[in-house]
């Protein structure tokens, strides 16, 4: 018996900034999600977007219905929609970072 794994594939299908780092988000199913980004702008990747003028240079990208950055920064689109369950998890993942050496 072949056993596959799902999960709920989420579309972003608008978002607007509503704060400093920010966003409210929709998605295809009807639900939104208002998340504030600025405890997991950490990292080489995220931590660029902790220059404003940056992070509001989100965009929504056509093809994958998430959102980019310019420094190539995304999220998944199930992630962004499932934010509060994540959310302890994501702000945690920076301070894991944080704590490593670097080198290693």
């Amino acid at each position: 018996m072949l056993w596959v794994m799902t999960h709920a594939i989420y579309r972003v299908t608008y978002f607007t900034i509503v704060g400093p780092y920010t966003l409210q988000i929709d998605f295809d199913d009807q639900s939104e999600q208002r998340i504030d980004f600025r405890p997991i702008l950490a990292g080489e990747l995220y931590a660029p977007l902790r220059d404003v003028q940056l992070f509001n240079q989100v965009a929504l990208d056509p093809e994958v219905h998430t959102l980019v950055w310019p420094n190539g920064a995304d999220f998944d689109p199930a992630t962004l929609h499932d934010w509060p369950q994540l959310k302890e998890a994501m702000i945690e993942r920076p301070r894991r970072w944080e704590l490593v050496p670097a080198g290693n």
